[in-house]
């Protein structure tokens, strides 16, 4: 109802509120870049499919027929050609579109802040955002961070908090017990040790009153993150542990336990033994799920993080290399060598901006090489065809001399929404979205007639319409 009334909604105090407070972050972000010598330079709407992790939004071409546009995903390759034009700092409030399932954090057409420097490294990028960052929290009204703001690589990421976008407002650390249990007489946890598996909890401080339908809903949330069950101690009033496999545990299996993981009555411990990057997933869910449970997450506090250090590649689900960031991410230079004879090894100079458990954006380092640039693409399993068709255009670029250089998009709605409080990207958006991509409002998507499918070279294949009740 809201959004079909968007008019009579946005009359309400608060919703004015936030699009005042939205101009006010825009503004304070365009007069810090400008400070810093920065450009805004508008690049195209209307460009090329090249594979970037999402799906594109099309456009035929009503003058080029069966020939499509794609709506930019970001503006990744106009702002790299700019570094090659010589237009060193560049920046621009860029509008973007991705066709992708949406979420409280997601919008089929969103705003980024898009920057992108020459000789550069990533310090001064850490420096360069702090201080923006710094700006847009006194413009919110709220006092400014101490800078620089912390970091962390995202090995530590993954090991501590079970996620590359660490929530560091609370404790419930992921601690690895794997030692502890080498020879343990409890087989589940002595056979994902052996085969390299590790195990590692989390303490749940003062909730070993959960109710067992609690534990059983987190315990579907372990299993949708692959592990094949949670095990769990609840500490009694009395110090006493119950659990099922405490028996299973010897004397020194449970001292060490208890050390580590700092066991007091009330607490509840909750287990993931399976390979690494599952057990961290899963618990990492489970601490975020705990935490709200516990009412442990502080209101009103603003933890940044920067982390760093990201893997270049990864698998993808059909068991191919896919880029982590994007194909244009530099890998360290003790890395290069790895690229093709073991990428999933190879780190990338990358990072992220994180504030309170959400990615408010990110960037790398690029690669400015055209050599390096074309190995990385034949490591994605691009043809020699498909490069140069997709990207022919940045390798010739190259070759005329590219500076080194690097760049960072903050995602403006997700930096608002988090200023204001609110808790969807909606409430900070004038004319925002339904999940399905709809607009209730204007009612589009919508049909359009046949002339004009026919005036850009379009005939539609649909399923008949099923019947309505």
């Amino acid at each position: 109802m809201r959004l079909t009334y968007r008019y009579l909604d946005l009359r309400r105090t608060q919703m004015q509120r936030n699009l005042v407070l939205r101009h006010k972050i825009t503004q304070a972000i365009r007069n810090y870049l400008d400070g810093e010598q920065f450009v805004e330079i508008e690049t195209p709407i209307l460009t090329k499919s090249t594979p970037e992790g999402a799906r594109d939004y099309l456009v035929p071409s009503r003058v080029n027929p069966g020939c499509f546009y794609a709506l930019p995903q970001s503006p990744q390759q106009y702002k790299q050609l700019c570094m090659v034009a010589g237009l060193d700092r560049y920046f621009q409030i860029a509008r973007c579109f991705r066709d992708e399932d949406l979420r409280a954090d997601r919008q089929p057409e969103f705003t980024q802040v898009d920057l992108e420097m020459s000789f550069l490294t990533a310090e001064d990028i850490y420096a360069l955002i702090d201080g923006l960052l710094a700006n847009v929290m006194e413009a919110s009204g709220h006092p400014r961070p101490a800078l620089p703001l912390p970091r962390m690589p995202y090995s530590e990421a993954m090991n501590r908090y079970g996620s590359d976008k660490p929530d560091t407002r609370f404790g419930m650390l992921l601690t690895d017990l794997s030692d502890l249990f080498v020879g343990t007489q409890f087989k589940v946890f002595a056979t994902v040790v052996g085969q390299g598996g590790v195990v590692k909890a989390i303490n749940a401080k003062g909730l070993a009153g959960a109710s067992q339908g609690t534990i059983d809903g987190w315990t579907t949330t372990a299993k949708e993150a692959g592990l094949g069950g949670l095990a769990y101690i609840r500490v009694q009033p009395d110090g006493t542990w119950k659990s099922p496999i405490v028996k299973f545990f010897s004397d020194t299996e449970k001292a060490g336990l208890q050390e580590r993981l700092d066991m007091q009555p009330g607490d509840l411990v909750l287990f993931a033994a399976d390979k690494a990057d599952v057990a961290n997933v899963a618990l990492g869910r489970l601490r975020l799920l705990v935490a709200e449970e516990a009412k442990a997450i502080p209101e009103n506090t603003f933890a940044f993080t920067w982390v760093t250090d990201f893997p270049l590649f990864e698998r993808n689900a059909e068991g191919g290399l896919t880029s982590v960031n994007h194909p244009f991410t530099a890998p360290h230079p003790e890395d290069v060598r790895l690229v093709e004879s073991d990428p999933l090894k190879a780190r990338a100079l990358a990072y992220d901006i994180i504030l309170n458990g959400v990615e408010l954006g990110g960037g790398s380092i690029r690669i400015h090489d055209a050599d390096l640039q074309a190995r990385a693409f034949r490591a994605l399993g691009l043809s020699e065809e498909k490069i140069t068709t997709m990207f022919g255009h940045m390798l010739d670029a190259f070759k005329f001399g590219a500076p080194p250089h690097g760049g960072l998009a903050l995602g403006l709605d997700r930096v608002v929404m988090l200023m204001v409080g609110a808790e969807s990207i909606r409430d900070v958006l004038a004319f925002p979205k339904t999940q399905k991509a709809m607009d209730l409002m204007m009612n589009a998507p919508d049909k359009v007639d046949a002339r004009q499918l026919r005036d850009i070279w379009i005939q539609l294949d649909l399923p008949p319409e099923e019947p309505k009740a």
